[in-house]
């Protein structure tokens, strides 16, 4: 699939009738700083389609992007540590296990983004373990491969697709555009 039109609708915080309209929805998960808007701007080749920072945890609404006029991508703030007072960090929290856990919002696949160099960690493999107890079709994201020496990659690779055995683990480096194509491929299937 080529991406050929990705616009910014709107962000959120609870409830919305958008997520009712029968477009299918695409969801974008990870911890906080993992890369999930450089993910999010290499996919759809748009630079500042997603904003990016360093600081953990900017993202504190349910960003919603319409893809081709036809799909949902849902970029939803990232889960562990966030640069934010503790009363803010939980209501993000609240807000992203009621949207992915509670609500009763059909989504299409959920795309969880973790850091290739760091691999699973306890929150990826809690965020993962929910996403599987509750059905959902999940796509594994290894990003930032760039940063792994090539002698090491291909052990990192196979520790993490070890752990996600049944899934699709898609090597990623938005720097590089690599598994850029391969991810748009699966968003379709």
């Amino acid at each position: 699939m080529i991406i050929k039109s990705a616009t910014f609708v709107k962000g959120v915080v609870g409830t919305n009738e958008i997520f009712e309209d029968g477009k299918p929805q695409v969801i974008f998960i990870g911890r906080s700083n993992v890369g999930k808007s450089s993910v999010i701007n290499s996919l759809t080749n748009q630079k500042k389609l997603a904003r990016s920072s360093s600081t953990p945890g900017r993202t504190q609404e349910i960003n919603i992007f319409l893809i081709n006029r036809s799909f949902y991508l849902i970029d939803l703030p990232g889960y562990g540590y966030a640069r934010a007072p503790e009363e803010v960090r939980n209501q993000i929290q609240k807000m992203l296990y009621w949207f992915l856990f509670k609500s009763e919002y059909d989504f299409k696949k959920v795309v969880l983004i973790m850091d290739a160099l760091v691999g699973p960690t306890k929150d990826d493999m809690n965020m993962f373990d929910n996403l599987l107890e509750s059905g959902k079709d999940i796509i594994i994201v290894a990003n930032k491969v760039d940063k792994i020496k090539k002698t090491q990659l291909a052990e990192h690779l196979k520790k993490i697709t070890d752990v996600f055995k049944e899934h699709k683990v898609i090597p990623y480096s938005a720097e590089k555009r690599v598994g850029v194509g391969e991810l748009a491929n699966e968003l379709t299937r």
